[in-house]
């Protein structure tokens, strides 16, 4: 048997700014507060991963919920 998965969409209950972190984790089934730390975490500390530039492109190709 295979599990469906709810579509990849923005937020709107965990929504900050954009709902991008928020419709990740939903997605994921983890917690916005992990999703958010992981995200601004592994944009500072690495240079390959522009995350301003990431998260504008989810805001924009992500469906609002």
């Amino acid at each position: 048997m295979t599990e469906t998965r709810n579509p990849l969409r923005r937020s709107r209950r965990h929504r900050m700014l954009g709902g991008v972190c928020g419709g990740l984790a939903d997605w994921l089934g983890w917690d916005v507060s992990m999703v958010r730390v992981l995200f601004v975490v592994v944009s500072v500390l690495s240079a390959a991963f522009p995350g301003i530039i990431v998260y504008l492109l989810l805001w924009i190709v992500m469906p609002l919920e």
